[in-house]
């Protein structure tokens, strides 16, 4: 059979050899658009060669998985699932290649080559909550598990499984505890539009007032937009343009928590007499951890989670895909 060459695939394109060089050596002068088909059709002439079959056995499956991931503002979080994820893989003989993505995102930039020249046979989406990154992976022609996605992007947009961690029913539970104590006051903070799990959290913020016909005073709601590199000063101006305090604040995430209590200390807010409370109950943050509610994410589980999840779509990467949510569990410190 005639070797496949890289005019072939200009041919079949319409498209110049220069121009599928280029987007096969990730080089700058093509378009994110053009470099996702050119790969398509390389992969599809068998110009790249996929590494999950071999001549002596028929169905295996890949020997490299990439985990991608950007801004881990919990390192400790995330280092955990990726640890299970890489031992789970180790067990059924796939190594783990991690990927890291930028955390800002400039016109004209691309894709690790990783992800484009055939090294890898499948991906585990992790921290990645840019959408125009979001969207060049899940153009991809491989299999894919994300953790978590955006708003902005539907289920069909993402070509691949989604794993969430379920959060909206664990929120209304601990907004509906301090309303039902008489906390009628409440505060939500969190940037409601940087990931989908965000969005649901202050959904299940909104359903305990809705269930009880209460009205949420929007004064202490910030769920505005975040830059990487002022949350605290976001959130200090936030808290010192306040008149008065409500009774408690239900953040997004410890993280985000752990900010409002330094702020609380900085600002000189009196904290004795506002609950706070936060999600994913991580010791990453020693000013919050274990002394505040907040709702527990097995990361180990959701490690193993996600490496079955790419194993199976390895195996069988034309069944439909799927969306799945984790359910959590509220983790009561401090309330009554």
């Amino acid at each position: 059979m005639k070797k496949v060459t890289m005019q072939d695939i200009a041919d079949s394109l319409s498209t110049s050899r220069i121009s599928v060089w280029k987007a096969l050596n990730n080089k700058p002068g093509v378009s994110d658009d053009l470099r996702m088909i050119v790969v398509n059709e390389a992969i599809k002439m068998g110009y790249i060669k996929r590494p999950f079959h071999d001549d002596n056995h028929k169905n295996n499956i890949a020997r490299t998985v990439a985990v991608v991931m950007s801004r881990p503002e919990s390192s400790i979080f995330w280092m955990q699932i990726i640890h299970e994820i890489a031992k789970e893989l180790a067990l059924n003989g796939i190594n783990l290649m991690y990927t890291y993505m930028p955390s800002r995102w400039n016109e004209g930039d691309s894709l690790p080559p990783a992800l484009t020249d055939g090294s890898v046979s499948g991906i585990i989406v992790l921290n990645i909550y840019l959408e125009q990154q979001l969207k060049m992976i899940s153009n991809l022609p491989l299999p894919k598990v994300f953790l978590d996605s955006v708003p902005a992007l539907l289920h069909d947009d993402m070509n691949g499984d989604i794993v969430f961690i379920e959060g909206r029913s664990s929120i209304r539970e601990i907004a509906g505890r301090l309303l039902d104590i008489g906390c009628n006051k409440l505060g939500f903070i969190g940037d409601i539009n940087y990931a989908q799990t965000n969005m649901d959290r202050y959904l299940g913020f909104v359903d305990a007032f809705s269930e009880r016909n209460l009205k949420i005073d929007k004064t202490f709601i910030m769920t505005e937009s975040l830059d990487l590199d002022t949350h605290y000063q976001q959130i200090e101006r936030f808290l010192s343009s306040l008149k008065s305090m409500p009774d408690g604040f239900v953040c997004v995430s410890d993280y985000i928590a752990h900010f409002v209590q330094r702020c609380f200390t900085d600002i000189g807010i009196d904290q004795s007499k506002i609950y706070l409370t936060g999600f994913d109950n991580t010791s990453e943050h020693s000013n919050v951890a274990e002394k505040i509610t907040s709702v527990d994410v097995q990361t180990g589980s959701m490690g193993e989670r996600l490496a079955n999840k790419i194993l199976f779509a390895l195996k069988h990467p034309n069944l439909p895909h799927e969306v799945s949510y984790v359910l959590t569990k509220v983790v009561y410190r401090n309330l009554p």
